[in-house]
């Protein structure tokens, strides 16, 4: 039992990661066994993830005043939440994989900036690519036009320099 300092701190802890938290997915993690828990958070934490189970009460408190509130009616049950701070799409995917492949831990919903999600919604979001692969792929589409115009008057320019060469060629020749 948690003397009232503890459950205080516990949730100061939680509520500064629910403010810094950029995704966030919620999971019933019933039936696991400590081997399958410890290999889930492995994989979390290579991705940069963070996973903790949670007291429902105590969640509760934490999520108030912050992006999480959303979800504050989720907390029933056995809960652990994955909290990613960087891409919020990552922490989805990594979670629905590891599900997948395990058909453990259950996912219960999630939040995805501030957004309440349930699990099919969070699949959706999964399946798009990383921040970055966007990023790159916006910059490569705004780069096109560029790129082209450049192509576009270089092939004139060569273009130019054909036609002297053979004209050259055919003056030479006559």
């Amino acid at each position: 039992m948690l003397t009232k300092e503890q459950k205080a701190q516990v949730v100061a802890e939680l509520k500064a990661k629910f403010e810094k938290t950029k995704g966030m997915v919620m999971t019933d993690y019933k039936g696991m066994t400590v081997a399958e828990i410890t290999e889930f958070r492995d994989q979390l934490r290579a991705g940069g993830i963070d996973y903790k189970v949670v007291k429902n009460t105590l969640a509760r408190i934490a999520s108030e005043g912050t992006p999480m509130e959303a979800a504050k009616d989720q907390f029933k049950g056995p809960i652990g939440v994955a909290m990613g701070f960087e891409d919020a799409a990552v922490v989805a995917k990594t979670v629905l994989d590891f599900s997948k492949k395990n058909k453990k831990p259950k996912v219960m919903g999630g939040i995805i900036e501030g957004n309440l999600y349930d699990e099919e919604a969070l699949k959706t979001i999964a399946s798009l690519p990383s921040r970055d692969v966007l990023l790159g792929m916006l910059a490569g589409t705004m780069n096109a036009p560029a790129s082209k115009l450049v192509r576009l008057m270089n092939a004139t320019v060569v273009q130019f320099a054909y036609a002297l060469s053979a004209l050259k060629d055919k003056k030479a020749a006559a």
